[in-house]
């Protein structure tokens, strides 16, 4: 995978094909600022590219630790980002509160790697973007979108002169989407990708796992979407069986599909997932909950 120039905007492909904990960032050379959108594909090209073409504005799509994780390298940069998703990276407690944390001894985890690793730094004072406009900034022209589910303040990025789209965490990966935040939301995620998917560009980026498409992804974004129900129909296996708490739901891993390690990482987000599919469920009235167990309908 290279590193690939389409006019102002440069495709940044990140360390291990973008896996976490790492992503594919974007540098862009507008007229009047240089940007870098989500900054962390990786340390040594970070580096480079502070060092030998400079950064004025660091644009977020959302608040993930997997897309600030080489931020800290541009201290003097103007920060952008939704208003929504900003409250986050103000507060390392906030933070772990978004990823709906309340276990004590994973919270300690969670503190340590977001510190540790991802070089998290409280932040006072952002720059918003404005939502669903064209605008301006940096001497770039592009189209913010919202597109909330994977968090609620997710922002898509579209460039009409280079007729290039910003899809991020939408990624198109056979894993399927990642609505995992404590306010991540299903329902939005399925509109997201059906808005995103009508957007008429020509390239789209990515930010982990293939990260560009030079052509139409057509049927994948109909895969990704129906990965939703694919989860929600294993789900339903498990309690058509026999009632069964949220804890004994998720020990099953209907969502990643197998035990991952380090716990502390992967178990809080298999939770949270599976207790937004039960109530999903239930709001669809296949489900329902009688004491602390789910049933199918």
């Amino acid at each position: 995978m290279e590193d690939r120039q389409f006019g102002r905007l440069r495709f940044i492909c990140g360390e291990n094909y973008g896996k976490y904990p790492f992503n594919h960032s974007v540098y862009i050379k507008g007229s009047e600022a240089r940007i870098i959108i989500d900054p962390a594909c990786s340390l040594e090209k970070l580096t480079r590219l502070r060092d030998q073409e400079g950064v004025d504005m660091i644009w977020l799509s959302h608040w993930h630790e997997d897309h600030f994780h080489y931020m800290y390298l541009f201290d003097g940069a103007q920060l952008w980002i939704s208003e929504t998703d900003f409250p986050p990276l103000t507060d390392v407690e906030i933070y772990l509160n978004w990823y709906g944390i309340d276990d004590a001894k994973i919270r300690t985890y969670w503190n340590k790697l977001v510190h540790e690793e991802f070089n998290y730094r409280p932040r006072t004072s952002a720059n918003f973007f404005p939502i669903n406009e064209e605008a301006d900034i940096g001497g770039i022209r592009v189209q913010t979108i919202a597109t909330p589910g994977h968090t609620p303040g997710y922002l898509s990025f579209f460039f009409p002169e280079e007729e290039v789209l910003f899809i991020g965490d939408y990624d198109l990966t056979p894993f399927g989407p990642w609505y995992g935040d404590a306010a991540s939301s299903i329902e939005e995620t399925i509109e997201s990708i059906r808005l995103l998917k009508k957007i008429p560009a020509k390239k789209w980026i990515a930010c982990h796992e293939k990260g560009l498409f030079e052509e139409n992804p057509g049927r994948l974004w109909d895969d990704y979407e129906n990965i939703i129900y694919a989860r929600e129909k294993r789900i339903l296996d498990i309690v058509s069986g026999k009632p069964s708490t949220l804890e004994e739901i998720a020990s099953a891993w209907p969502i990643y599909g197998r035990p991952r390690k380090p716990l502390e990482f992967f178990e809080p987000n298999e939770r949270v997932l599976v207790k937004k599919h039960l109530e999903r469920l239930q709001k669809n009235g296949l489900v329902v909950k009688e004491g602390d167990k789910y049933r199918k309908i």
